[in-house]
């Protein structure tokens, strides 16, 4: 499986952190994103239709699961 395969399972954990396969910036949930339009505690699988890598404008389909051991 590749890392862009898992996007459809990321509703199963709201604390789960994804990371954008462009630019390797990390959606962290605790942090929301950093220009505003995602309050802190948005899950990944919430955030609006237009949202878009806060760095480098990857759509969401460009974001892996980040496994680690949080």
């Amino acid at each position: 499986m590749t890392g862009f395969e898992n996007v459809g399972r990321v509703e199963a954990d709201p604390l789960l952190r994804m990371e954008c396969g462009v630019c390797w910036t990390v959606y962290d949930p605790a942090e929301g994103d950093p220009r505003g339009r995602a309050e802190p505690g948005t899950p990944f699988a919430e955030l609006p239709d237009d949202w878009c890598c806060p760095t480098c404008d990857a759509p969401p389909s460009k974001f892996m699961r980040v496994d680690d051991d949080r």
